[in-house]
Order: structure tokens, then C-alpha cells, then sequence
């Protein structure tokens, strides 16, 4: 008998930690950036203010899967200008492709709390492979609420013209370069 609670306490244990939950961005403390070539001389920088980004996984944020979801028009590099171009159809072409998009499909655990995660990505319109480099910066649990939060550092490049994103425009380089860093918080 002592064996079989032992046991089934076991089965209890090992099924909670491994639980799965929904996570959500903390809007507050993530932002996601990019930068490009200009002339080769200088890096022209900028952000997108408003953006999802949801994954499932457990309360060690170990294998997640991500969703994320960004509105173009939030584009800002700091420009007036610049940012009504970029919105145009010689870049993303907002009216019509109002979003970029991401949805992972695998995840590969590296060292040091290094990551990949590889999915889907979607921009103007276009659907292509990209894998995100990671590294989870820490997990903690609230103490008023009980859940966690995890810190997280995401980076790419782009390969703009792929995405038909200033084809042609020779003045800029052929690679956007992204990070992300959010503050996600299981619900």
C-alpha cells in the first residue's frame, strides 16, 4: 500500500511540474526592436510599439511554444517621414498587410539557457522559415499571485527583399536585424 501512494504522489508531482499554461506579454517591460544598413555608413533604428506575444509552457518556461502578432502601423524610427514611407506599398504595405506574424514550431534547448525556437514567419503578406536565437534571462514566482514570470532575449535577421520590403532600394542593407525582449507573465 505504501508503494502505490508513493507512487501515485510521484505521477502527481511529475504531471504538475510539467504542466502547460498560457503566457502573455508584459507590454510594459518588452519591446521589440530593429535596425538597418544605411549606405553601409550608419544603422538606421527603430521599434514597433504595439505588439502580442503568447506561449505555452510550463513554470520553468522549458520548451515553450510562441504566438506572436505585431501591428505594422505601431512602426517608429524616431521619423515622421520615414515611418509613413515604411508603411506605403514600397515597403510593408500597411492597408493591405496590417501584420507580421510568428508562430513557432520547434524548440531546441541549447547551453547556458540559450535557445532556438524556428516557426513561421508572415510579413507583407509572406510566409517564410525563421529561427529566433534565445536566451531565457531568469524565471521567478510572484508572491502575491503565485505565478511566474519570465525574462526573455530574442534575436534574428531578416532578409528584407525576401519579404518584397524595399526591393530594389539599394541604399539599404539586405538584412534587418530584430531583437526582442519581453517580460511574460503566466496567467
Amino acid at each position: 500500500m505504501k508503494k502505490i501512494i508513493l507512487t501515485v504522489f510521484a505521477v502527481v508531482a511529475l504531471l504538475t511540474a510539467n504542466a502547460q499554461s498560457t503566457w502573455k506579454v508584459d507590454k510594459s517591460h518588452s519591446s521589440i526592436n530593429f535596425s538597418i544598413s544605411h549606405y553601409m555608413i550608419s544603422d538606421i533604428t527603430g521599434r514597433f510599439g504595439s505588439f502580442d506575444v503568447e506561449a505555452i509552457t510550463n513554470d520553468k518556461f522549458e520548451n515553450p511554444t510562441f504566438n506572436v502578432s505585431i501591428d505594422v502601423e505601431s512602426i517608429d524610427t524616431n521619423q515622421k517621414g520615414r515611418d509613413k514611407h515604411l508603411k506605403s506599398p514600397d515597403f510593408f504595405n500597411v492597408e493591405v498587410h496590417p501584420k507580421i506574424t510568428f508562430v513557432s514550431s520547434s524548440y531546441k534547448q541549447l547551453e547556458d539557457g540559450n535557445f532556438e525556437s524556428a516557426g513561421k514567419i508572415t510579413i507583407n503578406g509572406i510566409t517564410k522559415d525563421a529561427t529566433f536565437n534565445g536566451k531565457l534571462n531568469g524565471v521567478l514566482k510572484n508572491e502575491k499571485d503565485e505565478k511566474h514570470k519570465a525574462g526573455l532575449t530574442l534575436t534574428t535577421k531578416i532578409e528584407r527583399e525576401a519579404f518584397n520590403i524595399g526591393k530594389g532600394m539599394s541604399s539599404l542593407g539586405k538584412d534587418v536585424e530584430v531583437v526582442i525582449n519581453i517580460e511574460i507573465k503566466q496567467q
